[in-house]
């Protein structure tokens, strides 16, 4: 590999001297063509040999030339691309051209016969390679100062590289000098590619520097742990790295630099980590965690758009820090864990504040993003900490906090939070059943109460509040009321079907009978009742669920226990249904019909 390095840079700089070559010829032929100007000669004479006269007698006699004789007539040559005719340019430039290209391809094949066959000692492998890796930096910046910058961060990047890989021969193939020499001929190589970039100003050579001081590690290990100089070496690399995309406003070194970390700090997790190790790998985490955090809001503060690549690198940076803080702490310190969540929702939440601040007039999206970060945190909490039907109760009452509060300061994130979260303990009550024990006095009772009331409280906040000007979201909240009757009914007849399953308590009558009897009953009672409190409340939506649960009465009781319950409950069942389908008959024409003006939805 080194070999091909400085294969590639001897060619490189021979093709320097090249293009070096033909601009002096150009150069001789444009002085040759002022010299003839000043002169006087005509541009279509042959170059004299007589040597030039004074400057200030030529331009006098440019100013005031003698006329032709008649019989004068201008010289002209058969053809003139480089200063001579084609003869002359053959033999005498283009055969000089392919002799040096030949001696070019000449000496790299010899370089290689002799590093093949050991003629040329390991120590002058190395010193040839610093020398063409020196050479092609020096010559980057002629290239620069003659416009070819593109070409010349590329010679520049190609200078660096055969830098680095001489150090990590003369170290790692040859032992010639030991590792700790190696590491910092490589820092230093870093370090001035660094100064090329800051004095270029050129993001590009940025990220060369970037990649060769990530890649020094990796080159150089030994296989033998030692966290405390690599972390401390990634924690100054990454600071001097956003130091300088910070000055220059280069972003993409953010990014790379954040990946660079993870690949290097995961790679020594996954090798030497053990629990002893515990302490200081979380205090360099969490450093880390916070060199890449802080750069995206001061950019914000700064006034800039954020980018994608910013909301990215938001993002990213969060969640490798949970699954670090996961991987680290959940099997033995929870507690831990839990605290360092609520740091993590504390620290965001305070963000995401700052952002929102109306007197610094930014856009809205940043502070959204961090709002958003701030309560994933927290939500993550409950489960580190409780399990079972307390992560259920305590994500409804923070659910219900968080709409009371979004109604508070009129901020609909907040409330759509709260939405979600409820839609995450209606997913746990149906994916993660409870025991029961006592009829109405168990936990799955208690955990299906706590979460409709904290359905209704939050349902009771919302109506008629001014915040809830958008359409699609007072829908979202009146599909909360719903979920509460749903939730409501479901924890009534699981109660009510254990009791009555219980041989027990059914006073000698078949249990099944019993149970679809009791669920009927429930059904009819339930669905009068929400018929009741649409009339008193003049809530139409209601009175719908009502009759939908109507609905399902008359078809469970026609289509089911018509057939399947025996005589005595049969007659029960249609007698309540009958009984209950008059009452609701009544209401709409006694006060339903007349009161529909006033109704609410």
């Amino acid at each position: 590999m080194l070999e091909l390095g400085i294969f590639l840079a001897l060619i490189l700089g021979f093709f320097c001297i090249f293009d070096v070559r033909s601009r002096l010829s150009a150069l001789d032929r444009r002085l040759s063509a002022l010299e003839r100007k000043l002169s006087g000669a005509s541009p279509f004479e042959s170059d004299s040999t007589e040597p030039l006269t004074d400057v200030s007698s030529a331009a006098a006699g440019a100013a005031n030339p003698e006329p032709l004789a008649p019989s004068a007539t201008p010289k002209f040559k058969p053809w003139e691309p480089g200063g001579g005719d084609l003869e002359t340019l053959i033999g005498g430039r283009w055969l000089n051209y392919v002799a040096v290209i030949a001696l070019i391809f000449g000496a790299a094949f010899f370089l290689k016969l002799a590093f093949d066959n050991e003629w040329i000692g390991e120590k002058v492998r190395i010193l040839i390679g610093v020398l063409c890796g020196a050479f092609l930096l020096t010559y980057s910046q002629r290239l620069l100062d003659r416009g070819y910058r593109f070409f010349s961060e590329g010679i520049a990047g190609l200078g660096a590289g055969v830098l680095y890989l001489s150090l990590y021969a003369g170290w790692g193939f040859y032992r010639l000098f030991p590792q700790t020499f190696a590491f910092v001929g490589m820092v230093g190589v870093s370090a001035l590619m660094v100064a090329l970039a800051l004095k270029r100003d050129s993001e590009r050579i940025g990220v060369i520097a970037l990649l060769g001081a990530f890649l020094t590690p990796m080159l150089l290990s030994s296989g033998v742990d030692q966290q405390f100089v690599l972390f401390t070496y990634l924690l100054l690399l990454n600071t001097s790295l956003l130091a300088l995309a910070w000055a220059r406003r280069w972003r993409n070194l953010d990014l790379l630099s954040f990946l660079g970390t993870q690949l290097l700090f995961w790679g020594w997790y996954n090798t030497f980590y053990n629990d002893s190790k515990l302490v200081p790998t979380v205090v360099f985490a969490s450093i880390f965690f916070l060199q890449f955090a802080t750069v995206p809001p001061i950019r914000n503060l700064q006034r800039e758009k954020i980018s994608g690549d910013q909301v990215f690198l938001i993002l990213a940076n969060a969640f490798w820090f949970l699954v670090a803080l996961s991987e680290m702490l959940w099997r033995q310190h929870r507690l831990g864990l839990a605290l360092a969540l609520a740091g993590l929702a504390c620290g965001h939440s305070v963000v995401a504040q700052a952002l929102a601040s109306p007197a610094r007039k930014l856009p809205p999206a940043p502070s959204l993003l961090y709002g958003g970060l701030a309560l994933t945190f927290a939500t993550l909490i409950v489960p580190v900490l409780v399990e079972g039907k307390w992560i259920t109760i305590a994500w409804a009452v923070e659910g219900l906090v968080l709409v009371r509060s979004g109604l508070y300061i009129d901020s609909r994130l907040l409330r759509w939070s709260g939405l979600i979260l409820f839609f995450l303990v209606v997913i746990r009550l149906a994916a993660f059943p409870i025991a029961a024990g006592s009829f109405l006095v168990n936990a799955r009772f208690l955990t299906f109460l706590v979460t409709v009331l904290c359905f209704a409280f939050a349902l009771s906040a919302v109506r008629g509040s001014p915040e809830l000007r958008d359409e699609s979201e007072r829908m979202l909240f009146a599909g909360l009321g719903v979920a509460a009757n749903v939730l409501a009914l479901w924890a009534l007849s699981m109660e009510l079907w254990d009791l009555f399953g219980k041989r027990e308590v059914t006073f000698g009558v078949d249990r099944k009978l019993a149970q679809q009897l009791a669920l009927s009953l429930l059904w009819t009672f339930y669905a009068i009742g929400l018929m009741l409190s649409g009339v008193l409340w003049k809530a139409i939506g209601l009175r719908w669920q009502a009759l939908v649960l109507f609905g399902v009465v008359v078809a469970k009781v026609f289509f089911y226990d018509l057939s399947f319950l025996q005589q005595f409950y049969r007659v029960l069942s249609f007698v309540v249904l009958g009984l209950a389908l008059l009452l609701t008959s009544f209401l709409y024409h006694r006060r339903v019909l007349s009161d529909r003006p006033e109704e609410k939805s």
